[in-house]
């Protein structure tokens, strides 16, 4: 097997929330003017990625996983999670405001789910003028003074908004309320989980009148009723790896680029790169794979030496 940097078809959603910015600001193939996601690299039940690209194309993420699990996967990786991909990675438009929601940690998904919890990040790729997100309390709440600003109809009075702008990062552990407000793209970085809480959609219903389900029974149990502080600050040293977040899911850097970088691996882990601005070459085994803003690209653990040039913002993840 000759090991190469893989890219999927992305899997783009649909969301009550979502615009067109997926396709005029990163270039996927939109067919709806609400589309609010592009999983670009999946292994969630019914969304399986699809490689799009080389000797492997129209082959599953998980059928390669499978066949080649150390090799794609890395030594480390595999010990720890098997065959599991244990990531997931998104761009997001939200042209309205998200519903107000959180992730159950991993013991109460297991409990409730038998899934992942829920840690993510998110990299603000572009945002309005004036655009916002919430994140967490103002100040540290109670379930009781949480449903009671819920019945009431009141619950951004209690939370805490941010406003953002293109680059801010929000580490958003598990049980933090938290939405995308309106205007903003995003690039997120997950555990392998789709279970989210929803406890507030401003009343919104759908092209039929429904209004979306609400999770406030799971939910109460879930919030970290602390006050947290979510946003990241980081350098931003040209030509090395800027380290944004460490914790037990991920580790996700900074690399911007201007030139070229040789990049020398070890086997413990799969590298993902998310070019968030500008575009890049990687050279790896005599071949030259090109990428721009908006691409994402698996590098297989076991290719462990490459060079990448270019001018870009790149968010480089892996797990340590």
């Amino acid at each position: 097997m000759k090991l190469y940097p893989l890219q999927f078809d992305p899997i783009l959603k649909e969301r009550i929330w979502g615009g067109t910015k997926l396709n005029t600001f990163l270039n996927k193939p939109i067919t709806s003017n609400i589309t609010g996601e592009s999983w670009e690299i999946s292994t969630v039940d019914n969304d399986v990625s699809v490689v799009a690209n080389g000797a492997f194309k129209g082959k599953s993420l998980n059928e390669l996983i499978a066949e080649f699990p150390e090799e794609i996967l890395g030594t480390r990786v595999y010990q720890v999670f098997g065959k599991q991909f244990p990531l997931l990675f998104k761009y997001l438009d939200a042209r309205e405001d998200l519903s107000i929601q959180l992730h159950p940690n991993d013991a109460l998904a297991k409990k409730h789910h038998n899934s992942f919890g829920k840690t993510e990040m998110w990299y603000v790729m572009q945002a309005d003028t004036d655009a916002r997100l919430i994140v967490g309390f103002k100040e540290k709440s109670s379930p009781e003074e949480f449903l009671q600003h819920v019945n009431d109809k009141k619950l951004l009075d209690i939370l805490d908004t941010k406003k953002v702008q293109q680059g801010d990062v929000f580490f958003l552990d598990t049980g933090t309320i938290h939405a995308i407000g309106a205007g903003i793209v995003i690039a997120e970085i997950q555990q392998t989980s789709d279970i989210t809480y929803r406890i507030y959609d401003f009343d919104r219903v759908d092209a039929n009148g429904n209004q979306r389900e609400l999770h406030l029974d799971l939910a109460l149990e879930a919030i970290n009723y602390e006050t947290v502080e979510a946003q990241k600050r980081y350098a931003k040293t040209a030509n090395v790896s800027n380290e944004i977040v460490h914790c037990q899911y991920f580790t996700t850097n900074l690399i911007p680029l201007n030139g070229a970088v040789q990049i020398s691996k070890n086997q413990n882990s799969f590298t993902v790169y998310m070019c968030v601005d500008g575009d890049f070459q990687l050279l790896s085994n005599g071949e030259k794979f090109d990428y721009q803003k908006g691409d994402t690209v698996l590098i297989p653990a076991f290719l462990t030496d490459f060079q990448i040039s270019g001018n870009a913002s790149i968010l480089e993840i892996y797990i340590s």
